[in-house]
């Protein structure tokens, strides 16, 4: 099943079990190991960073007269969650997920920041396996293949917020897990954004990525809220 993957991908594990670890959500490892270390949680996170750098890179090259705001929301839509989830259906990633019994059952091989998730630990495993070349190979094939030149799908607060505030010098934004409750399938994340180690919003999601993104609308709201 996993080399069906692979030939997906159009990539050959050295390591399989990178690959194999980068389907294994929390649940799973929760469920069957009672340890969340072995779910690819720790792959998603430099996955997450892999993606945005080669994704930064490629925009870097391609779009020479595009100032850095627009290659900042450019990079953004990249990597959202709905880019990241309709690159992991082109491979067919959800069903090749682990997942436990409880995300089994309430559809969690089709809930998109699963799907995201996954596709940035992909990344992460193809790097670990075969370095900067085996993860741009799989970015360029399944990511960079509708770049928004115009227009913008994703609604990325965070940087909104990002860019607003940098008009003023030594401005600090730092954002704080307050609280993570719920069972796997059904996670609430709430997460605390300070601005100079001031309280300026708050924000819950379903995943710690989405309470960052409405913890930054809700500071958008409450300091600027005349924007356009």
């Amino acid at each position: 099943m996993i080399k069906d993957l692979e030939e997906a991908l159009g990539y050959r594990f050295r390591n399989i079990s990178l690959l194999q670890n980068a389907v294994t959500h929390s649940s799973y490892a929760n469920e069957r190991w009672h340890n969340s270390l072995l779910s690819n949680e720790r792959l998603e996170f430099l996955g997450d960073s892999v993606l945005g750098m080669l994704v930064a890179e490629y925009l870097y090259r391609n779009f020479p007269n595009r100032p850095e705001g627009e290659l900042t929301r450019m990079r953004a839509d990249m990597v959202c969650e709905k880019t990241l989830a309709a690159a992991a259906d082109r491979i067919g990633l959800g069903s090749h997920l682990l997942l436990g019994h409880g995300e089994e059952q309430t559809g969690g091989r089709r809930r998109s920041s699963i799907l995201a998730d996954a596709m940035e630990s992909v990344i992460a495993a193809s790097f670990l396996d075969g370095g900067l070349n085996a993860a741009l190979s799989i970015i360029r094939r399944f990511i960079l293949v509708e770049v928004p030149v115009s227009s913008f799908r994703n609604e990325d607060f965070k940087t909104e917020l990002q860019e607003l505030v940098q008009k003023k010098k030594d401005q600090t934004l730092t954002y704080t897990l307050l609280s993570e409750s719920g069972p796997d399938h059904d996670k609430r994340f709430e997460v605390e954004l300070k601005l100079n180690n001031e309280a300026v919003g708050r924000g819950i999601g379903s995943s710690k990525k989405r309470a960052e993104q409405m913890a930054a609308k809700n500071a958008l709201e409450v300091l600027f809220p005349g924007r356009s």
